[in-house]
């Protein structure tokens, strides 16, 4: 049993989180009270923002940024970026701040399977977010800082650190889903949705009917929601409720006086407005989450602005996707990798003791499942169900499975066990025709245009041959205890505490 599931099983599996915030001031006051905020001031929108991002986000110790006295903009308006890193990681889930990154996705796992109850979210009649509203003439998008956050992008992005809220026309159900927004002009932000996305099929049905999209972008909600957000929750799993629960009360909306759609009373930013089923603009490139810049200028939908909502001094919350991995690499992994253990075991598939969804392939590419042998074929059972369950159906590339003696988020370790544990001739199956996203580095133009966006997938079994596992050569390493009692023993050898002197 690895360290993640002995401290889960000595909770009980119901380890319940605790939040030390509601919405992202909270946040940024815990974030400072646990000195892991640094302000740096004057950088500007076109490059200096994008440059210092990148630096940061790249790098799991680096503080939260806040950039204040931005050129052009009024002195307290500022932008935030890296939030989620550092000790603050554990506050902004909720959970004590010596889990490591295992035992959080652990915890977030228990709380899926055993915790909370979802919880709707509680409407009232106002909020901050509605101490500024403004409306006709007065709507200026430009008046927000939005950088260029890669060298290579094709104007500045209002929707990094956001989500974007939409109704189901259909059935009502509310959605929130993270989506690029570049900004055009006063008055007029872009709508890039990959196929497939709840926010795509929700636009997909307005427009099939000829009518505008209504929709709220919210720019500075609270990290836990944004996770949420960023997040393929079941389709029985609405993020408000979700967050609701984790929380243990209700998330308090506001409604929008435009299209009628919930958003966080509390919120920093909100955009209002539909979106066009006629209209394109020229939208990219941007450098998106696979570490390549997502396509040529493209033709996309646009979201004319009816309102915008904003508290005084607005904290505009940037995520910009880096190469892999980064800030949102670190964050979706955690969440994801608890998500996709739920999904394997909820398909019937036993003796799954662990899941990981890799930070290089942004939690997507790279899917890795421990299982503890029941059967022949229970690897490529896990493997199969791990490609195409909802949380590992898109965009995926690879699925390693292997036995429960590896720790599924070393990469070393996975690697170790893949190339030598895995035989190509027949440890190998490949999917065709899977579901990707235009984004896809690796599908060719001329498909692209087409319309064609599937991929492969490959799923490597790279647990011992189940007909002869117990003859399978042993490890030449000692059992996890074991190790364990050295690294307390003689861990100093490792941190240059040695003096060079007999212990």
């Amino acid at each position: 049993m690895n360290e993640a599931m002995t401290r889960r099983s000595n909770t009980g599996g119901r380890e319940q989180p605790d939040f030390a915030y509601e919405n992202l001031r909270d946040w940024l006051a815990e974030a400072e009270r646990m000195g892991e905020v640094t302000v740096v001031r004057g950088a500007d929108t076109k490059s200096e923002i994008g440059m210092a991002s990148e630096l940061v986000t790249r790098s799991e110790h680096a503080d939260c940024v806040v950039f204040d006295d931005i050129p052009g903009h009024p002195p307290g308006w500022r932008v935030l970026v890296n939030f989620f890193g550092g000790r603050r990681r554990n506050m902004t889930l909720g959970f004590p701040s010596d889990y490591t990154k295992v035992e959080l996705s652990e915890a977030l796992y228990a709380v899926r399977m055993e915790g909370r109850a979802p919880m709707p979210p509680k409407t009232v009649a106002t909020g901050p977010v509605m101490t500024n509203i403004v409306e006709g003439e007065d709507i200026d998008v430009t008046h927000f800082p939005a950088p260029v956050w890669h060298p290579g992008d094709g104007g500045a992005y209002l929707g990094t650190g956001c989500f974007h809220v939409t109704r189901d026309p259909d059935t009502g159900r509310i959605n929130l889903g993270t989506y690029r927004s570049m900004v055009h002009d006063k008055c007029t932000i872009g709508s890039h949705i990959s196929p497939g996305k709840q926010g795509r099929v929700h636009r997909d049905k307005y427009f099939a009917r000829g009518e505008a999209m209504p929709v709220c972008v919210v720019i500075g909600g609270d990290p836990m929601t944004f996770l949420a957000a960023c997040t393929e929750l079941p389709a029985d799993m609405p993020e408000y409720e979700f967050v609701g629960g984790l929380r243990g009360a209700p998330i308090r909306v506001v409604t929008g006086r435009h299209t009628g759609l919930p958003f966080p009373a509390d919120a920093e930013v909100v955009i209002e407005g539909f979106v066009d089923p006629v209209e394109r603009r020229l939208d990219g490139p941007f450098g998106e989450w696979t570490g390549h810049y997502g396509g040529t200028v493209q033709m996309e939908p646009v979201i004319h602005v009816k309102a915008i909502y904003h508290r005084d001094e607005p904290i505009v919350m940037g995520c910009p996707p880096q190469r892999p991995p980064d800030e949102m690499c670190r964050y979706r992994a955690i969440i994801r990798s608890a998500m996709l253990r739920a999904n394997i075991e909820q398909a019937g598939v036993p003796g799954v003791s662990a899941a990981w969804a890799h930070e290089v392939g942004n939690s997507r590419t790279l899917l890795a499942v421990a299982i503890r042998q029941h059967y022949p074929g229970h690897a490529k059972q896990a493997g199969h169900i791990a490609a195409m369950c909802h949380v590992g159906a898109y965009a995926g590339r690879y699925v390693v499975v292997v036995d429960d003696d590896i720790d599924v988020s070393d990469l070393e370790e996975l690697m170790w066990a893949t190339t030598t544990r895995s035989d190509p001739a027949s440890g190998i199956d490949v999917i065709r025709g899977a579901w990707s996203t235009p984004l896809d580095p690796s599908i060719e133009p001329a498909r692209k245009e087409a319309g064609d966006t599937t991929n492969s997938r490959a799923i490597i079994d790279a647990c011992r041959p189940y007909h002869w596992k117990d003859a399978y050569p042993e490890v030449n390493a000692p059992p996890r205890a074991v190790a364990e009692a050295a690294r307390r023993k003689f861990g100093w050898l490792l941190d240059g505490a040695g003096d060079g002197r007999a212990r």
